[in-house]
């Protein structure tokens, strides 16, 4: 039979462990781990410096920063303010050019002319002010409640980045082991054909075997030669996927030993529950409802009244000849005239088509986030009744893998027996090493599906180790 196609499966199952090519950390704070690391130290490495994982963290921090800016509204706003402006003057004051840094009240007012006059005078103004606010009806609480909910989705998505370089790193780590067994397995079928041949060696030298019995024995080292230096590459592969998955620097990361993933199962209806509701695509597609929610009601409450406290004090002059024929020293270009001011101020935008328009599609917005609530939760479901009836399997199977591979054993020493004994043939002993090899192959394949599986449940479940 060919060995190679198990030993290119599992190469291929320690490969599919890292399907997106988990990016190696090149410079981290943390020691990198070195030769053989246990699954908890490769899971603490990697959950501190996979990119991945360090991605979705700073995502985190900026959404938890953009949060914090609704709120900032209640802090004082201070300005400070310097012009200096020709322009005509009809009827009209020193000129004030409108900004959002500083309030300040008109004052005073030039000569009403029977014609205009488009002489242009010198305007001046220095002013610094400040302005709090009061209360604002519940605005700002509501702003502030929808960027905290956009928050809690990034924070759902740094978990699940979390729970899946957790799974990553577990499949890559039991690859590494499972590929160790096979290449043990070929390593001892190698060993026992090097005894074989030798007594076919000895049985043609003595004339109790025929010629053939020797050749047969000479290609099954061969063959077996062939696997285990397949086994080897595979190793090496799984080696390497695991120090992609952990995130260290160096090519190859190897296994310490073989966590107990025994066990019972949970039940399926508690599995299903914990999917449906601690699933992180589940918890995201909750907050953004609840964003959305919360958006459409900070929208709507733009539209109500604000009630804040301004202050300022300013300097200005204008080049106009005032009302009262009074011209300012410097013609304008010297702010002399000195004003201070203090207001409380009740602002309420009524109506305002966009507000309206917004609201309406933020709604509209939330109606669709709500159905994709049940989607993710299905989903997940879905996922977690599948990797649930997987488990199963491979577990039941398990067992008759352990005792397939006993009998292959047994029935591999009974052929040997009879081959010292000069009673059997090369061929019946090639089968029977055939068999035991098939049989320990599929014994190593089926822990590494039993323990993949066990990982992929905890995923399902949203459960860290």
């Amino acid at each position: 039979m060919q060995k190679t196609v198990a030993y290119g499966v599992l190469s291929l199952a320690a490969l599919c462990a890292t399907v997106s090519g988990s990016a190696r950390a090149a410079d981290s704070a943390t020691t990198a781990p070195t030769g053989a690391v246990s699954l908890t130290e490769a899971l603490a490495f990697a959950l501190k410096n996979q990119p991945e994982v360090l991605a979705a963290k700073a995502r985190l921090l900026a959404a938890r920063a953009a949060a914090q800016v609704p709120g900032a509204a209640w802090l004082p706003t201070v300005g400070a303010l310097a012009e200096v402006v020709g322009a005509t003057t009809n009827n009209s004051t020193a000129t004030v050019i409108s900004n959002a840094a500083l309030d300040l009240p008109r004052i005073g007012g030039t000569s009403v002319a029977t014609s205009n006059d488009f002489a242009p005078h010198a305007t001046t103004l220095l002013g610094v002010g400040v302005r709090q606010e009061l209360f604002d009806f519940g605005r700002i609480a509501a702003e502030t409640a929808a960027a905290s909910a956009r928050a809690a989705v990034d924070e759902q998505r740094a978990r699940a980045a979390r729970l899946d370089t957790i799974l990553t790193v577990t499949e890559a780590y039991y690859a590494v082991l499972a590929a160790r067994a096979v290449l043990d397995v070929a390593t001892r079928a190698q060993e026992r054909a090097q005894l074989h041949r030798d007594y076919a060696q000895a049985g043609v030298m003595s004339g109790l075997r025929a010629p053939i019995d020797l050749t047969r024995a000479k290609a099954d080292l061969t063959r077996f030669a062939v696997s285990r230096i397949r086994a080897e590459g595979s190793l090496r592969v799984a080696k390497s996927v695991l120090a992609a998955a952990v995130g260290v620097a160096a090519p190859e990361l190897d296994a310490k030993e073989a966590p107990d993933m025994a066990g019972p199962l949970p039940s399926r209806y508690d599995v299903q529950a914990q999917a449906r509701d601690a699933d992180p695509a589940v918890r995201s597609a909750i907050f953004q409802a609840r964003a959305q929610r919360l958006q459409t009601e900070a929208i709507e409450r733009s539209s109500r009244p604000n009630l804040f406290v301004t202050a300022a004090i300013s300097g200005r002059a204008g080049g106009a000849v005032a009302s009262n024929g009074v011209i300012a020293d410097g013609d304008g270009w010297l702010p002399s005239a000195l004003n201070y001011s203090a207001a409380l101020v009740l602002e309420w935008p009524i109506y305002r088509g966009t507000s309206r328009a917004q609201a309406e599609a933020s709604r509209r917005t939330e109606q669709a986030r709500l159905t994709e609530v049940e989607v993710a939760r299905r989903a997940a479901t879905t996922r977690a009744e599948q990797v649930y009836r997987n488990l199963e399997e491979v577990t039941a199977t398990l067992d008759a893998l352990a005792r397939a591979a006993d009998a292959a054993k047994a029935n591999h020493e009974q052929a040997e027996a009879r081959f010292r004994a000069g009673l059997g043939t090369s061929t019946e002993l090639a089968d029977a090493e055939t068999l035991r090899i098939d049989a320990e192959i599929e014994l190593a394949v089926g822990h590494f599906q039993v323990a993949v599986a066990r990982a992929a449940l905890a995923r399902a479940m949203s459960e860290e180790p």
